[in-house]
């Protein structure tokens, strides 16, 4: 059922207002120069696809039973709908298993598209042909004219295809410690689809006019910041999603080996049982009352249940149900590693770009030089130029001189 939540999310059918906002858009990208215009209709077509096919994700990986609140005060929509939880094992499956479905079925659904709309159109203009020109209309018509018959690129170029690409290098970077086989799928795919796109290419489309580019343009900066928010969001995968810090903090700090400066296999011994809170069946709040005591099942009334979260006991001593130490440790624990995390990997990221320049030093000594030869010929030209002008005005002023 999760993976269905994906193709029937809200935001999937705000297509009209999509197309709408684009039209407005364009309306107003008429007063924006040649550049201005790409760079703005790039970022704001990236911005509107990468909403629309991650909101998926980062709900389930950032709020999904987040705000559920705890038996016996249920947080509800309208005091009647209780809110959405993740799996009893956790936010990490769901999110794990709407990555599959997005790497797999999507990119499938994505192939079969970019290759069977031309399919179906060029078969339905040589249907066409047929009617108005006979069976044998194709072969009789001139090479050039049956180019012309198959598909025009698309008014943007290979704007589709960079925004294609994009959107799966943020499937692939922002959610990959959920979800590490997306790297593997996405080239499994890309491998398939430089097939498809030069057998499309070739057979399918019209010759694309050819036109000059000094770099990538805006995508360079959009790629520059999906890295950030990469390294952001698994930051936060690894430390709130996931269970890694609670399982490292009861090993260290409240499990059997506690004090000792060491973890391992039997550290973890009453982990699940120190993660999991005690609850009062008769606390239940009347919208959550079961309806049977359990005695059937059991052989007696259940008095108590257990529940995924770090709360007192309802016989405490002090506030029944508040947070426990161990909770707090836990949120500290996690915070401090998002913090490590986060500066190791953009300082590690920094050195490298240190030691490793976009440029080589010889080719860059080399621009510098060439720059600066160039200079020098343009100073040299306008000095030439200059000394001529000036050589012209002492001949005009001594003819003068001389026919006075």
């Amino acid at each position: 059922m999760q993976g269905l939540w994906f193709y029937t999310h809200p935001l999937s059918f705000c297509r009209p207002l999509f197309i709408l906002l684009s039209l407005l858009f364009s309306i107003f990208s008429l007063f924006l120069t040649e550049s201005e215009w790409e760079n703005s209709f790039t970022l704001k077509m990236f911005l509107f696809q990468f909403v629309n096919l991650n909101s998926s994700t980062f709900y389930i990986a950032f709020f999904l039973g987040r705000f559920t609140g705890r038996p016996g005060a249920y947080i509800r929509l309208i005091n009647r709908w209780k809110l959405e939880e993740c799996h009893p094992s956790g936010c990490l499956i769901d999110l794990c298993m709407q990555m599959g479905i997005i790497m797999v079925l999507k990119q499938t659904w994505n192939n079969f598209m970019e290759l069977g709309y031309p399919l179906i159109q060029n078969w339905w203009t040589r249907r066409r042909l047929r009617q108005e020109h006979g069976p044998n209309a194709k072969a009789s018509f001139p090479q050039w004219e049956r180019d012309y018959n198959l598909q025009p690129m698309n008014a943007y170029g290979l704007f589709d295809e960079y925004l294609e690409m994009i959107l799966q290098f943020g499937f692939t970077t922002i959610f990959v410690a959920a979800f590490p086989l997306a790297p593997l799928l996405a080239l499994l795919n890309n491998i398939i689809e430089i097939r498809l796109d030069a057998y499309k290419f070739v057979t399918q489309w019209r010759r694309p006019l050819p036109s000059q580019a000094k770099d990538i343009g805006i995508w360079y900066g959009i790629l520059e910041g999906i890295g950030i928010l990469s390294v952001i969001t698994n930051a936060f995968v690894i430390a709130v999603t996931s269970d890694f810090i609670p399982r490292l903090v009861y090993a260290y700090k409240y499990g059997p080996c506690a004090g000792q400066g060491r973890a391992g296999e039997r550290c973890m011994m009453g982990y699940v049982n120190a993660s999991l809170s005690m609850f009062r069946v008769s606390d239940f709040e009347n919208t959550s009352v079961p309806r049977t005591d359990g005695s059937d099942t059991f052989g007696e009334a259940v008095k108590y249940c257990r529940y995924r979260d770090y709360r007192e006991p309802p016989d405490s001593p002090g506030e029944p149900y508040s947070y426990t130490l161990q909770f707090w440790h836990v949120l500290a624990a996690r915070l401090a590693f998002i913090i490590v995390f986060e500066h190791m990997v953009f300082t590690i990221k920094n050195l490298i770009a240190y030691l490793i320049p976009d440029l080589p030093k010889d080719l860059r000594d080399r621009m510098r030089r060439e720059k600066y030869l160039i200079q020098e010929m343009m100073y040299e030209a306008e000095l030439e130029r200059l000394q001529k002008e000036k050589n012209e005005k002492k001949k005009n002023y001594r003819a003068h001189h001389n026919w006075e």
